[in-house]
């Protein structure tokens, strides 16, 4: 599965130029917790967080010690200049991390979390927003029915990723569970197949039951 089949899309988006009191309405209308800044041209330039709106506040009641100020101490220091912005341009976060439509989910998920963002924008090989995709998006596709993640298996790993024949690998999944069994021409093509089929959305183990020709 790819991320151009979770997506959202189209996506609300904002430009630098907009205030960030209308940025701000955006995202509690919308419940969303961040906006994508594209220019003129469709282009992505950066991304508007709840985040970076929180610097903005904070900034505001600078001299007072609550909760809200407590947190300006471990602000990055990138974020310094951000309490006096009124406009997105100058409180968004710049370039900002972003994948692309065909990238495989498990990649994206493991990027997710190792750079600890709740969502990427979507853009094609020019820079121009396509979507944006989410932790939310990810754990939907985890949950898909057995049937789907099956005929993934089927079609785009046995088939079209390992150009394997329909039939020489059966396959069956119950709740995320999945199991393989055939002959392969050598070992390691069963060894690569079982790595795929675990990094398929919704797998939660793979019973690998193939056997092989010859070693190599």
């Amino acid at each position: 599965m790819k991320v151009r089949d979770v997506m959202t899309s189209p996506v609300v988006s904002v430009q630098a130029g907009t205030s960030l009191k209308d940025a701000s309405r955006l995202l509690v209308e919308r419940r969303i917790s961040g906006l994508p800044v594209v220019d003129a041209d469709g282009h992505l330039v950066g991304v508007l967080s709840e985040a970076d709106v929180l610097v903005q506040e904070v900034g505001a009641s600078s001299g007072r010690r609550g909760p809200l100020a407590r947190l300006t101490a471990t602000r990055r220091a990138d974020e310094r200049a951000k309490p006096d912005a009124r406009l997105v341009g100058d409180a968004m976060t710049a370039p900002a991390i972003t994948t692309g439509p065909d990238r495989p989910l498990s990649a994206v998920a493991t990027s997710m979390l190792e750079k600890g963002v709740n969502r990427l924008p979507v853009v094609d090989r020019e820079g121009k927003l396509l979507g944006i995709v989410t932790r939310a998006d990810m754990v939907r596709a985890f949950v898909r029915p057995d049937g789907e993640i099956e005929r993934e298996l089927k079609e785009d790993v046995i088939h079209r990723a390992m150009l394997i024949e329909p039939g020489v690998v059966q396959v069956e999944v119950d709740e995320g569970e999945a199991v393989l069994r055939g002959r392969l021409e050598q070992r390691r093509d069963a060894e690569i197949l079982a790595k795929l089929a675990a990094g398929v959305p919704g797998v939660v183990a793979v019973d690998s039951e193939l056997t092989w020709l010859r070693d190599g």
